[in-house]
Formats: structure tokens, C-alpha cells, sequence
């Protein structure tokens, strides 16, 4: 680190982390939004700017700064600074950081949020498809976290500010997130204990048996790592699937089947990597699914569906305070709605809303458990 001069630079007084000349170094530095300020030493002059503070400010990356400068957040004597301009002995330079996208993950912000229940312990929220759950790389703001922190400020002080599960991006639903650290324990054991009860509509490809257990292993896909698959090694993970096939119908000349499911276990993709090794993939699917509309003459979904068809239809769960046995159930959103019905099984789900009960998922046969038998350890492509 060069020399930098505190007086003629005009850094505060020391604090504690920094060093005798007032530079600050470790994450804290990269955690503020104050000026930070430099003098160019002997050493540096005549070198480009965009080196130069490489070096006066490590703990930010060449690009970051670059992209400061180019922001206006870079000034070298009070001027705006260019990113190839020379600079000059003694020249003060001064960098006006900007928070990185996951400093602001877990800023409260307006988003919309259709609350179905709430009291002071749990709420219950039906997301819609194309809301993501918690800030991730690429989704740093405007999720349901960033919501919940909004509508509910004493959620900053709950891990994950209370969310106890999640679903996919483009999956709609039910998910329940904890007011209280209490709660959220009780929920989470819950889930262990299996008496959260979750169920799903899908919509695959296919025609599966009437009813069964999907009992395979899920994990990291050795071969793509941006997806799950079934495994059979160390790193699979137990999972299990009921499901029940509600009704069948047909688009162009590809079978397609309504399945009600209900999950013993929460992995990762779960119904998704379940149905799809099954060979009955999920209608919509970008990751699993497979181009099955351009056999039935067609080369798009119906109205244009692009998400995987699941929707996160039912939940049940033990209130944490009152042990009260409670439920909830959310209409099918209005798109799978339309593909139902253009693929001739919309009655179905319309005796579903007015229902809310699906009696044919009481008929799933225990005694006839879907066990997958393949065993991927004796397959060398399939190593990690």
C-alpha cells in the first residue's frame, strides 16, 4: 500500500482497523458508502488512473473501480476523473463507493405481496410465478424477502427475515414465513417432522400410473451443474413423492396428464427432477423439460406458457402458538388455468376452486410405491 498522506488528503482521525495512514483495510472498507480518499505518491505518477487506484484502494476490484469512474463516483482534484487519464504527483483522489447488488439484498422495498393469512406469529403468502423467493446472484432486489422486510420491519432480526421454505422462481403458491424466532423453529422441525403438509398441481407430459410414490435420491447433476438429478451415491439426498394422475388430455397428438403431489420430503426441483426421470417431465419446464410440442405439430404451448406448470396448491400446518390444525388453499392462477383448458382438462381444475379438494388424492395406493431401480454408481459417465 503507498504511502498516503492524512493532513493534505483530509482522512479522519484514525480509527480502529486502520493502519498509521488512515487507510482502512478488510471487508469493512468494502462494506461503506463515505469517501474514501488518496494521494498519488512519487510512485504512481504518469500511471493511468484506473492502476493507479487499483492500487490505493485493494480492497475493490480493478472493474469495480473502473465502473465508478465511468459513474462520476471518481473525482482526482475535484475534477471528474476518465478512466485513462495520467495522474499527477500529489493529485487527491477521491472514490465515493456504491453498494454492491448483495449489500442491498436485504433492503425493504414495496413489492406486492397477496397475503392470504396473518397474526403476529406466521403469514401465509400466495407468490406468484416470476416472483423469486430470496435474493440470489441476478435477483438481488424486488423478491419476496425484500418484501417482507417492507411490510414487516421486525423481520430484519430472523434469519432469512422468517422464510422457513421456498419455491422456484417460476413456480406459484403457497409458502408460509415465521414472525417470530419461535415460530420459525417450530416450522422448520415441522417440515422435518412431515406435518407441514404441501401439495402441488402439475401439468407433465404423458400419461404416469393412476397414483404412487416416487422414491429416489436427488442431487447435483454430476453431468450440469445447473441442475438436480436422481443419484445414487453419497451425495443424493432421500426423496419422496406421492402423487395421484387427476386427468388426462391431449395436445396435438402428445398425451398430457394433471398430477396432484404431495411432498414427503423439500429438495431442491424435487417434483420437477421426480417426474421428469420418471419420463412425464413438467409442461413449460426451461431446465427439465424436453421440446415434446414439436412433435404435436405445434412449437409452443398454448397462450404462449413458458414456466414449468406447478403451482403450490395446498397447505397445511400446526399453528406454533395455538396448536391449531390450519389449512389453505390458492386458486390455480389464471395462465395454467388457460393451458388446462386448452388442452381439454380445464373442468378439472375449475371443480378444484370451487372445491378446494381433490377427493381422487385420497386414492394413492401405498402398497404400490414407484422404487427407482437404476443405479447410476456402475455407469462411469456419471461420475463427478
Amino acid at each position: 500500500m503507498p504511502n498516503l498522506d492524512k493532513t493534505q488528503a483530509g482522512f479522519p482521525p484514525a480509527t480502529p482497523g486502520a493502519d498509521q495512514n488512515g487507510a482502512v483495510h478488510g471487508p469493512s472498507s468494502a462494506d461503506q458508502t463515505e469517501p474514501l480518499r488518496a494521494v498519488i505518491p512519487q510512485a504512481m505518477a504518469g500511471e493511468r488512473l484506473d492502476k493507479a487506484i487499483a492500487q490505493l484502494f485493494p480492497d475493490f476490484s480493478r472493474s469495480r473501480l473502473q465502473s465508478w469512474i465511468e459513474s462520476g463516483r471518481v473525482t482526482v482534484d475535484g475534477l471528474p476523473a476518465k478512466i485513462r487519464s495520467k495522474v499527477s504527483r500529489d493529485a487527491v483522489v477521491v472514490v465515493v463507493p456504491d453498494l454492491l447488488p448483495e449489500q442491498l439484498a436485504f433492503t425493504p422495498e414495496p413489492v406486492e405481496l397477496d397475503v392470504l393469512y396473518e397474526d403476529d406469529t406466521l403469514v401465509v403468502i400466495n407468490k406468484p410465478a416470476g416472483m423469486v423467493v430470496h435474493p440470489a446472484a441476478g435477483n438481488w432486489s424486488g423478491t419476496l424477502l425484500n418484501g417482507l422486510l417492507y411490510r414487516y420491519p421486525d423481520a430484519a432480526g430472523l434469519p432469512r427475515a422468517g422464510i422457513v421454505h421456498r419455491l422456484d422462481k417460476d413456480t406459484s403458491g403457497l409458502l408460509v414465513v415465521a414472525r417470530t424466532l419461535t415460530a420459525q423453529t417450530d416450522l422448520v422441525r415441522q417440515l422435518q417432522a412431515r406435518t407441514v403438509k404441501r401439495r402441488y398441481l402439475a401439468l407433465v407430459w404423458g400419461v404416469p400410473p393412476s397414483s404412487g410414490l416416487i422414491d429416489a435420491p436427488i442431487g447435483r447433476d454430476p453431468r450440469d451443474r445447473l441442475r438436480m438429478a436422481v443419484v445414487h451415491r453419497a451425495t443424493g439426498k432421500p426423496a419422496r413423492t406421492r402423487y395421484v394422475r387427476v386427468a388426462s388430455g391431449a395436445l396435438g397428438t402428445l398425451p398430457v396428464s394433471i398430477v396432484q403431489c404431495d411432498l414427503e420430503t423439500g429438495r431442491t426441483h424435487q417434483i420437477r427432477v421426480h417426474f421428469t426421470h420418471l419420463g412425464h417431465p413438467l409442461l413449460g419446464d426451461p431446465l427439465y423439460g424436453k421440446p415434446r410440442v414439436q412433435r404435436a405439430g405445434t412449437t409452443a404451448l398454448p397462450g404462449d406458457f413458458a414456466r414449468q406448470a406447478l403451482h403450490a396448491w395446498h397447505l397445511g400446518l400446526i399453528h406454533p402458538q395455538t396448536g391449531e390444525a390450519m389449512h389453505w388453499h390458492a386458486g390455480v392462477p389464471d395462465d395454467l388455468a388457460a393451458l388446462a383448458e386448452a388442452l381439454g382438462v380445464g373442468s378439472v381444475l375449475t371443480v378444484l376452486d370451487e372445491s378446494g379438494e381433490l377427493p381422487a388424492f385420497e386414492a394413492i395406493d401405498d402398497d404400490a410405491p414407484y422404487f427407482d431401480d437404476d443405479d447410476y454408481g456402475d455407469n462411469d459417465d456419471y461420475d463427478e
